[in-house]
């Protein structure tokens, strides 16, 4: 029998994640076993939209899994219709089998259905991500100072925690949203406005490494509207600076006006493929998430 015989793309299984952390540990250096771990049982335990895989697909060669491409199917709706999501997260396959790796690809994008997104996309894969068909959405970051802007007056700023029951203002659904991702590890958070405005944030710690130098910062995950960060981010930035963090990192396609910050393409961009183009400001329920930045 030859090894192409062998060899078959099927889906992830449960029973399946030690032997793909195993996997993944090996392909990318310098992520340990839990980190793969920790991710994987996410995954697991997470709502996934009914007919769609819960963790990816594999390769599988006699049993064991030699490829493998993450994916984290999610649903959104706007209040008008929901849509179908996917972030297609790690990729990587042993490398005599490299041959075998658009089997992979071609099932992971079948549905035209749905928008797949790569937020992660090292630089030299650009070019190859764009002959695939994707199209950049985001094209680099703002690293923003929110501490440096004004507070509105009568703004506050409550924090979300993973026991909040409910949260005044919002829908059900959002105050899931906050709640879940609290428990993630994330920061969530509520600004009221003195007009009563309601608007949720929710933020990801992270390090920007520069050589040994690593200063703490936040990632912005989720905002309604980049201008609703804009609005609150001295009330936020105050808060975070209690907490001895300066930058949030904020998805962009250029400098945002009434937020002091440098804006860089050098790293950040982000590509999709679908029939909608992603909003900047929504990376809920991502790899960024689940597994961390």
């Amino acid at each position: 029998m030859t090894i192409a015989q062998k060899i078959r793309c099927r889906e992830i299984s449960e029973a399946d994640i030690d032997a793909i952390a195993d996997l993944l540990t090996r392909g990318f250096v310098g992520r340990s076993r839990d980190y793969w771990m920790q991710g994987l049982r996410r995954q697991a335990t997470r709502q996934v939209p009914n007919g769609y895989p819960r963790f990816g697909y594999m390769l599988d060669h006699d049993g064991r899994p030699a490829g493998v491409l993450l994916l984290l199917y999610t649903s959104r709706n706007d209040g008008t219709k929901t849509t179908i999501y996917c972030n297609l997260s790690s990729w990587y396959v042993e490398p005599q089998l490299r041959n075998y790796a658009p089997m992979l690809t071609k099932i992971a994008q079948k549905n035209k259905e749905v928008i797949y997104i790569n937020i992660s996309a090292a630089t030299w894969t650009w070019p190859i991500i764009e002959t695939q068909g994707f199209s950049s959405y985001c094209s680099g970051l703002l690293f923003s100072i929110p501490v440096l802007s004004r507070v509105p007056a009568g703004m506050t700023v409550e924090t979300v925690t993973p026991d909040t029951k409910a949260i005044e203002g919002l829908s059900v659904s959002d105050a899931d949203m906050l709640i879940r991702h609290a428990g993630y590890g994330c920061l969530s958070l509520v600004c009221r406005t003195a007009d009563r405005d309601v608007l949720p944030f929710i933020l990801l710690p992270m390090r920007i490494r520069r050589g040994y130098f690593a200063p703490p910062a936040m990632e912005l995950i989720y905002c309604r509207d980049i201008a609703d960060y804009v609005r609150c981010a001295g009330a936020i930035g105050r808060l975070l600076f209690r907490h001895r963090k300066i930058l949030v990192l904020v998805d962009s396609n250029g400098p945002v006006a009434g937020v002091v910050g440098r804006f860089t393409k050098a790293r950040g961009r982000k590509y999709f493929k679908g029939p909608h183009r992603p909003r900047l400001g929504d990376l809920t329920d991502t790899e960024l998430v689940l597994y961390g930045p």
